[in-house]
């Protein structure tokens, strides 16, 4: 499982004609010129692009933490009409590829002037569009005991203050595996963000690291391994931090 992530951190070290006639993980020669060249290789530096990335996965994560976790509430806690109605048409948008949708969504960015613009990446997850995150806050709310509900009502408490001063601190568990994900999904995310940002000052990480290929002309794989690695350590230190809230059981957060 380790040994591609290995070899293109030896790639990233090795000049570009002996990556591909190389399947071993030691270098001869390190040159770590490659890192400095894949750096500054395309229109602008690679600093700019990691800031690009950096701008969308911060609105994605913050749009999902808040969005998710109100329509999750809603769902467990909340009765009104047609709830179940609605709760399964959410579920049943898991189902749906994101080919399906990108056409019409396309239309309506272009109609609205989002094309080249972070919108169409932040603006859906404002509108809690992940339902996969709904559902595992919803789950994780069912698993916290009515009995807190209700002792907030007795002492005057509406569902503004039980969300925010009771649910909230029970769902750190739930909202951080949200976080992580979100952020993982979003950093590595290539097809939406390369259908909905074409200008090059604008380009996120994936889609500058597809510009290291050329097809007609000679390919930089040095350059592209090395800005690779560079891309992997934030979500390396992601999961690292996180990983601790991943295995939080809901028993456990829901006693205390």
């Amino acid at each position: 499982m380790l040994y591609p992530l290995l070899w293109m951190v030896a790639g990233s070290l090795r000049p570009n004609h002996e990556i591909f006639g190389n399947a071993t993980l030691f270098v001869d020669t390190f040159h770590f010129e490659n890192y400095p060249n894949g750096w500054n290789a395309l229109s602008e530096p690679f600093g700019k692009y990691l800031l690009n990335s950096a701008v969308v996965v911060l609105g994605t994560v913050l749009g999902n933490l808040v969005s998710c976790s109100l329509a999750a509430y809603a769902f467990a806690r909340l009765r009104f009409r047609y709830r179940r109605t609605a709760f399964a048409v959410m579920l049943i948008t898991i189902m749906l590829p994101i080919h399906v949708l990108i056409i019409p969504q396309y239309v309506l960015y272009a109609q609205l002037g989002w094309i080249n613009t972070y919108l169409p990446l932040i603006v859906p997850k404002l509108l809690a569009t992940d339902a996969f995150f709904i559902f595992l806050m919803v789950q994780f709310i069912r698993g916290i005991p009515r009995e807190l509900d209700e002792a907030a009502r007795i002492d005057g408490a509406g569902h503004a203050r039980i969300f925010f001063q009771i649910m909230l601190p029970l769902m750190v568990p739930a909202l951080a595996t949200t976080a992580i994900f979100t952020f993982i999904w979003t950093w590595n995310d290539f097809f939406s963000q390369l259908i909905f940002v074409t200008e090059p000052s604008l380009y996120t990480v994936p889609v500058a690291l597809r510009s290291f290929i050329d097809a007609q002309m000679q390919s930089d794989y040095s350059a592209l391994f090395a800005m690779s690695v560079v891309t992997l350590i934030p979500v390396f230190l992601v999961f690292l931090f996180g990983q601790r809230f991943l295995l939080r059981g809901i028993a456990t957060t829901g006693g205390k």
